[in-house]
């Protein structure tokens, strides 16, 4: 009888012990929102991300290896601002998992958590691919990703209440040091205020805005729509009466179009990382922003 009130004991000192230390799952939509859970949460989490920095996260297939990834999660971090629309609501719905649905503590919509640019005063198809609630590319702003921050430390309290403290910490000591590195940025970044720039397609507007440069021109002819010949050819003649310095596109992105328009109006194509793994410098949140600062100082020159 000893014996077996000891065992009993014994399992359930070894289950609580095994709550205690479990890891939250958490998928993210994007990288850099894996990157952001992986600040805050150390080794209680285990984040992974739905796309790489070298796909278009507007499109992305929602295949079975996703859907499973998906049904496992107990957090689901996302952009939003119908930058996944195309894919999220399939590994929703296939999922089945209901820790995750909107609403619940298990889904983090970043989007909704900063101020967002370029809310559009009309919607027609005709326009192209247009985002009702606002350009959706928030991460390139980093005092958004400090806002992100405050709301997903809360989140993982909330999920696992054991590691609350642990959790809080680690916000704490990423917001001094992100903080810092926001202060270090804005001021290498002086230089560029007011530079014009064109853009590959309409996603660098926090990037800009943060910065106080200025986007005069799109590759794109509409937002989604691939530039032709003729379009680029404009864009130079554009360019002879309202000059830019260079013109920018995300690592995932074709980089014909802009090297064309390099090339005809002779001016720097720029390539910056966009998000965590879009380039070797860029491993953490930190190399982005310090690879992409970098990149855009040397073209100004």
């Amino acid at each position: 009888m000893k014996n077996t009130f000891l065992f009993l004991m014994a399992a359930v000192s070894l289950t609580v012990s095994s709550a205690s230390h479990a890891i939250v799952n958490i998928l993210a939509c994007e990288p850099e929102w894996a990157a952001l859970a992986t600040e805050i949460g150390g080794d209680k989490v285990k984040a992974s991300s739905a796309t790489t920095a070298m796909q278009d996260p507007h499109r992305i297939e929602a295949r079975p290896s996703l859907i499973a990834r998906t049904r496992n999660a107990d957090l689901l971090v996302c952009t939003g601002l119908d930058l996944e629309v195309g894919w999220l609501p399939v590994l929703l719905q296939q999922s089945g998992n209901p820790k995750i649905a909107p609403g619940q503590p298990g889904y983090l919509d970043a989007g909704m958590q900063v101020p967002r640019l370029d809310i559009p005063t009309r919607l027609d198809r005709s326009d192209g691919d247009v985002h009702a609630a606002g350009n959706p590319h928030i991460q390139q702003d980093p005092r958004n990703i400090a806002r992100v921050a405050d709301v997903l430390v809360q989140r993982l309290s909330q999920i696992d209440a054991a590691n609350a403290t642990y959790y809080q910490a680690r916000h704490k000591d990423f917001s001094m040091r992100w903080n810092a590195a926001i202060q270090k940025w804005t001021q290498q970044g002086a230089p560029l205020k007011g530079v014009a720039v064109v853009e590959h397609h309409k996603n660098m507007a926090y990037l800009l805005n943060w910065l106080g440069m200025r986007s005069i021109a799109t590759l794109e002819p509409k937002p989604g729509v691939e530039p032709s010949v003729a379009h680029l050819s404009g864009l130079v003649s554009q360019l002879q009466r309202e000059p830019a310095r260079m013109v920018i596109r995300a690592a995932y992105q074709d980089g014909r179009p802009s090297q064309w328009l390099s090339d005809h109006a002779q001016i720097p194509a720029v390539v910056v990382p966009f998000t965590v793994g879009g380039n070797d410098q860029a491993k953490d949140l930190f190399g982005v922003f310090d690879d992409t600062l970098r990149r855009l100082l040397e073209a100004a020159k």
